[in-house]
């Protein structure tokens, strides 16, 4: 083989090896750059994602913030509102017991007799000055506002009226069982007595509930009429003062 062949065979060989080079290289290069462009690409789709991602947590670690806070709250507020509210039934049921002591005190402080005989001091220099009658409904011992009327009309008469008492007698109609229409009669009497001794500051004693129960009718139970006059309780002021005027009050017709 001559030496020319020879040379130009080596110089090819160069060449492609030189091209081969630079062949690898562009792939190389065209690699990174590949790379380079996937890890940019995926990058600037996955970034939003992350942030969002992200403000989601803070949000749900805010909201739960302000859950947590607002049960805090809302305990505290039910645990007052329950305090607030126990306290207020305790002052509820001291009220009531001191007002059912008070009661009980008034009416152990009147006068429970069956006549005034006997128990009213001189009782024949006592004279009538005014009587009422108040009638109340079947099986009822609450006033009515007409039957409260009545009363402060009578009242009137006790403004100038001095060393007077009051006898109150109760009475109910025939039906029934003769012990509950004592205790009615009485719970009638007692209506009437306390609306008069709070209202008009009468001390107890001046009270005398005289004759309570179902015996002392004033008017036949054998009709209807008759025992709505004797559903009533019958109020009278006496004085012993012989100078004070006499005056009768109207008797109420049954209901």
């Amino acid at each position: 083989m001559s030496s020319n062949m020879m040379q130009s065979d080596s110089f090819t060989d160069k060449k492609m090896k030189s091209a081969f080079q630079v062949a690898v290289a562009s792939a190389l290069v065209l690699g990174l750059t590949v790379g380079c462009s996937s890890k940019n690409y995926v990058r600037s789709q996955t970034a939003p994602l992350i942030q969002q991602t992200n403000d989601l947590d803070a949000k749900t670690a805010a909201d739960h913030r302000n859950i947590v806070d607002t049960d805090e709250r809302a305990q505290k507020g039910i645990a007052t509102a329950q305090s607030a509210a126990e306290t207020a039934d305790q002052h509820a049921l001291a009220a009531g017991q001191s007002a059912d002591a008070a009661g009980r005190n008034a009416q152990e402080a009147y006068n429970r007799v069956d006549s005034l005989s006997g128990v009213v001091a001189n009782l024949d220099n006592y004279k009538p000055l005014a009587d009422v009658s108040v009638n109340f409904a079947f099986d009822k011992a609450v006033l009515t506002a007409a039957t409260r009327r009545e009363l402060d009309d009578f009242a009137t008469h006790l403004t100038n009226a001095r060393f007077y008492i009051l006898a109150v007698t109760g009475g109910t109609d025939s039906v029934g069982d003769a012990q509950y229409n004592y205790q009615l009669s009485q719970r009638r009497a007692d209506a009437v007595v306390n609306y008069l001794a709070a209202k008009y500051n009468i001390p107890p004693r001046k009270f005398y509930l005289v004759g309570i129960g179902k015996e002392l009718e004033v008017a036949s139970n054998s009709t209807a009429a008759g025992r709505a006059k004797n559903r009533r309780v019958e109020v009278k002021l006496m004085t012993n003062m012989s100078d004070q005027p006499t005056t009768a009050a109207a008797h109420p017709n049954g209901q």
